[in-house]
């Protein structure tokens, strides 16, 4: 997996309210987060980030490189519930 992941970031800016992360810990495991767009960010379960990147409206998707074998991932959605 780290043969290389390439990716361009998107010279347009984009609008959102929450982002998502999976992220990897020292130990490998994989945890998941939601983070408010004023910075508050809490610690969810799996089912619930897959739920939200299965059901929400995602407007960007960020891979995040790491060392590790480890596929790391952030995603922002625009929920039409909070406009």
């Amino acid at each position: 997996m780290n043969e290389g992941l390439n990716f361009v970031p998107s010279p347009i800016a984009f609008e959102f309210d929450v982002s998502y992360s999976a992220l990897a810990n020292n130990s490998g495991r994989m945890q998941y987060y939601r983070a408010m767009r004023n910075g508050h960010r809490t610690r969810i379960g799996r089912n619930e980030f897959i739920k939200a990147y299965n059901t929400q409206p995602v407007v960007a998707v960020l891979p995040i490189p790491s060392n590790e074998q480890v596929f790391q991932l952030e995603f922002f959605i625009k929920s039409q519930s909070l406009l």
